[in-house]
């Protein structure tokens, strides 16, 4: 049994967790999506909950289970739907599963609950799924909800410091420096470092066509390269994150002393 971790918990220790005032509910959302020949199918749901776990230590709160599918795959931000073992919802799927989760938490007694989003192409559809289930549940007026993408925590200076020449942009990050240095940390078995393609970041025109084309991608799946990715890089990036996640928590939701006394004294 995982203190932090809903999955692990039975029903009984589960509702003790849920009377506390303070408790906040960690939700990770990821997908099932290709991240080039160096990193696993499952990389934003084993970020999004490996994120999510550092954070909960922090705010003493739940990691609920990950929602390990998301929206479809695109071009110029995860390589598209083409690459076998990219696995996606429709969107209206994913905002009726969001909607789902979230208003069971509620009606469960959850009221501060939080979407750690690790897939770029979810974001639109998680908000839609947490306004519907705001205005489903019978507890709106109590229940609160933070929508996040983790790596929008990282800050000028980090980003300086793990891209000495030069930031590419989030969208062409995709199995890139960032991810690669952030499993290197949290799941270096399921790294192969010697894979990563070296090559040239993907130029894409101001536009999008469907059906998606399949040579706006290299055939690795990869939008820029990887090579300076290193465990070093993913635990200052890990740790910054947490930080900033944990400290917007606090500042927007009521996180309970008595949480905070039982982390100093573990």
């Amino acid at each position: 049994m995982h203190p932090l971790m809903m999955g692990s918990l039975n029903w009984i220790e589960y509702q003790q967790r849920l009377q506390d005032e303070g408790l906040v509910v960690l939700l990770p959302c990821g997908a099932l999506e290709q991240h080039g020949p160096h990193l696993p199918l499952g990389t934003d749901a084993l970020l999004s909950a490996a994120v999510s776990q550092s954070v909960a230590e922090q705010v003493s709160g739940i990691v609920a289970p990950v929602f390990s599918y998301g929206y479809k795959s695109q071009p110029k931000s995860g390589g598209g739907q083409k690459f076998p073992g990219t696995t996606s919802l429709d969107g209206n799927s994913l905002i009726q599963l969001v909607r789902d989760v979230v208003r069971e938490l509620a009606r469960q007694g959850a009221t501060q609950i939080v979407l750690m989003n690790g897939h770029y192409e979810n974001q639109w559809f998680l908000t839609e799924g947490i306004d519907l289930a705001i205005r489903d549940s019978a507890t709106a007026s109590q229940l609160r909800v933070m929508r996040l993408e983790y790596w929008d925590f990282l800050t000028p200076d980090i980003l300086d410091r793990v891209f000495p020449d030069g930031f590419p942009g989030f969208a062409l990050e995709h199995a890139a420096v960032i991810e690669t240095s952030l499993m290197a940390y949290y799941h270096p078995d399921l790294v192969r470092l010697e894979l990563i393609p070296d090559i040239a970041a993907a130029e894409f025109p101001p536009y999008d066509m469907f059906p998606q084309p399949s040579d706006w991608v290299h055939a690795s799946g990869v939008l820029s390269s990887a090579k300076s990715a290193s465990r070093e890089k993913g635990e200052l990036m890990a740790n910054h994150i947490a930080d900033g996640i944990a400290t917007a928590i606090k500042q927007e939701f009521k996180v309970s002393e008595k949480n905070q006394l039982e982390k100093q004294v573990s």
